[in-house]
């Protein structure tokens, strides 16, 4: 195992939640424990998600039930989230056509981005109620042209019994129709998302790390500059470690053995 010296630099702490904090509906154990140790030490972090299907307060509600009574949604940080940000600076005032849940829609909204079906720009989320209609006009847009934006790159989402199709599967299904990759993908592991976060936050780069169990997305995170923490607690093991391009700073079974 590597040094664990450099932790004690580290100001701004980007957790992955899935795999990482929480299995499902359980707490990873050690979890509460890392997370009140943050906080009594007066450490920022920040709870990263990809799922751009939810909003930041349907995480809060979950992490409360979870046990976990303390976390705002100050804490919490969503591709979604990194979207708007993303858009009010590379494309301010100009409509949207969006891929998306309610859920996403109302947040786009109530950040000031005007959604159209005759748009400017095209944005894909991890839409959850997708329907053929809803594939047919982004197709048709996006094969005419207009910039093309999407939240995040993971192809499947966790579930208690496996996977679901993620955004990954419709980005897919849209080249095959189109030809075209989004032109900006804007979660973990891209920079856009460390863009949005210094934002947030103030930080630099060399200040955060970053901790999960996915090395395509949140060790990968590693190539901006920052550093990781891989965890066993989740989607990697040993064998899947060392066989990646993507290598963490630091590997742990769990955040566990993060306490100090």
């Amino acid at each position: 195992m590597k040094s664990a010296q450099f932790l004690e630099q580290i100001k701004l702490w980007l957790l992955d939640m899935d795999g990482t904090i929480y299995l499902g509906d359980s707490l990873i154990d050690g979890a509460e424990n890392f997370i009140n140790e943050l906080v009594e030490k007066n450490k920022d972090f920040l709870l990263l998600t990809n799922n751009s299907s939810k909003s930041a307060s349907a995480y809060i509600q979950k992490l409360h039930k979870l046990g976990l009574s303390f976390v705002q949604v100050k804490h919490v940080f969503t591709s979604g989230q990194a979207t708007i940000l993303y858009l009010k600076h590379h494309f301010p005032g100009k409509s949207a056509f969006l891929l998306g849940t309610p859920t996403l829609e109302k947040e786009f909204i109530e950040h000031a981005v005007t959604l159209s079906n005759d748009p400017e720009i095209v944005v894909i989320g991890f839409d959850t109620t997708l329907t053929y209609e809803k594939l047919y006009k982004v197709c048709d847009l996006v094969r005419s042209g207009l910039p093309y934006i999407a939240t995040h790159p993971d192809y499947n989402c966790p579930t208690p019994t496996g996977f679901m199709p993620d955004i990954g599967a419709i980005i897919a299904f849209i080249k095959a129709s189109t030809g075209r990759e989004p032109d900006v993908i804007v979660g973990k592991p891209y920079l856009p998302m460390l863009q949005a976060i210094q934002e947030i936050s103030g930080y630099e780069l060399h200040e955060m790390v970053m901790v999960g169990d996915r090395l395509y997305t949140d060790i990968a995170m590693g190539k901006h500059g920052i550093r990781t923490v891989l965890t066993l607690s989740g989607e990697t093991s040993q064998d899947d470690l060392l066989k990646s391009e993507f290598q963490p700073d630091l590997v742990v079974q769990s955040v566990l053995d993060l306490l100090v």
